[in-house]
């Protein structure tokens, strides 16, 4: 393994953003995905055709991928890449410096997620797209809901700059990695 291609695999494994559920709600998995991967734990949609796959949070995901170099790493999970990722990639961010933007992202995740209503879904992405389209005006709202819609909008930022993600309020396309 390369230089580039060892710095490409620690900064997805100290990432882990995209299998917590914070940029997607699921993955799409191959047929021949659809069983190995439902032997490990994952929750798997198999009644529509055009959207089998699995559920995030990824239950692997134990603080980082827990399947990562293995056989049985889904084919979704390896061809989405992060503009941070591609940056590092092509050598135009070193390694240090993609892990703080990283790190800089989880904050802000976790920041608005303490600051979201309470809630049995454990997906954050969802929880995040509910909190946005139910928003009341910010201008006839309290000092907390100003926080989180500051927080909000900075959030917005990181999805579409730092990790591609376009789609947060739309239905994304069919052949897009969710």
């Amino acid at each position: 393994m390369d230089e580039t291609q060892e710095a490409l695999t620690q900064l997805c494994k100290a990432c882990g953003l995209c299998c917590t559920g914070r940029l997607f709600i699921w993955a799409k998995l191959r047929p021949a995905e659809l069983d190995p991967a439902e032997a490990l734990g994952m929750t798997v949609f198999r009644s529509d055709p055009t959207q089998r796959g699995f559920g995030h949070p990824c239950p692997l995901w134990q603080g980082q991928c827990t399947i990562y170099e293995t056989p049985h790493y889904p084919k979704v999970c390896r061809a989405y890449t992060c503009n941070v990722f591609d940056e590092v990639q092509a050598q135009k961010i070193p390694l240090t410096r993609a892990l703080t933007i990283i790190e800089e992202a989880k904050i802000l995740f976790r920041e608005v997620e303490a600051l979201l209503p309470a809630s049995s879904n454990p997906n954050f992405r969802e929880r995040f797209v509910h909190y946005l389209e139910t928003e009341e005006d910010p201008a006839h709202s309290n000092e907390a809901d100003q926080g989180l819609h500051s927080k909000a909008e900075a959030l917005m930022f990181v999805y579409e700059k730092v990790f591609g993600v376009k789609d947060l309020l739309e239905k994304p396309a069919e052949d897009e990695f969710l």
